[in-house]
């Protein structure tokens, strides 16, 4: 089964340093169809405003990926870590036993990002935080495994999920294979999941498939988030 779920019929709000769309509930923002998707528990398309972010405050137990589509966000926590990650990288913090943390976009521009939590397959672990750097080139065929929970990408969750990115060019048709439940995140573009069109901005969820067929309408830029279904990841 494959859903798509437009740009524009995304919860959110706008608290004007801060406009986020929130493709799960959230927040103020509560949906009872669209608590999670597996144990994928939150997509928010955050734009920060130059020179504003996230003051300093707590998580535990989760896996937050940050992917900056543009700009970048600075990030300070309590264990120490603190570094800048730019557009097109990605940063994982697992909260774990406890962090407290900051995100600044210390930039005189806007920073847009996806913000996404994935649920632990054990708590307690020790938190955790690195970033990488991923290239621009466009992909032939296949996306590039950016996030894990095997030892297989450059980055590592405490989940058995997966996290893939490419950038397209027009007319680029990928055979994807699927494990467990995935949903598509359209960063730039107009895509084809199978034969559904979807656009910059919109969200996919994939279930019950074991692969799909990613094609470029136009140059696009898309990532792809593989979880457990809650019945599989215990």
């Amino acid at each position: 089964m494959i859903r798509r779920y437009a740009y524009s019929d995304l919860g959110g709000a706008n608290h004007g340093w801060l406009d986020a769309k929130h493709h799960f509930s959230f927040g103020d923002y509560y949906d009872p169809q669209k608590l999670s998707h597996g144990e994928l528990m939150v997509i928010n398309d955050d734009r920060i405003a130059p020179h504003t972010g996230f003051d300093a405050h707590p998580h535990r137990d989760m896996e937050i990926i940050t992917y900056v589509r543009r700009g970048a966000i600075s990030h300070e926590d309590d264990k120490g870590n603190k570094g800048r990650t730019a557009a097109g990288s990605i940063q994982v913090m697992s909260a774990g036993a406890g962090i407290f943390h900051s995100e600044y976009n210390l930039e005189d521009q806007e920073t847009s990002l996806y913000q996404i939590w994935i649920k632990p397959a054990r708590n307690g672990v020790p938190p955790r935080w690195e970033t990488a750097e991923f290239p621009k080139t466009p992909v032939l065929n296949r996306l590039q495994l950016a996030v894990s929970g095997d030892g297989h990408a450059p980055l590592q969750i405490e989940q058995h999920a997966r996290i893939f990115v490419g950038c397209l060019n027009k007319d680029t048709k990928i055979e994807h294979p699927i494990e467990g439940k995935a949903y598509l995140l359209i960063s730039e573009g107009n895509i084809m999941v199978d034969d559904l069109l979807v656009h910059k901005g919109d969200g996919v969820a994939v279930s019950h498939e074991v692969s799909i067929s990613i094609t470029a309408m136009s140059d696009a830029e898309v990532l792809v988030i593989e979880v457990p279904g809650l019945q599989d990841a215990r």
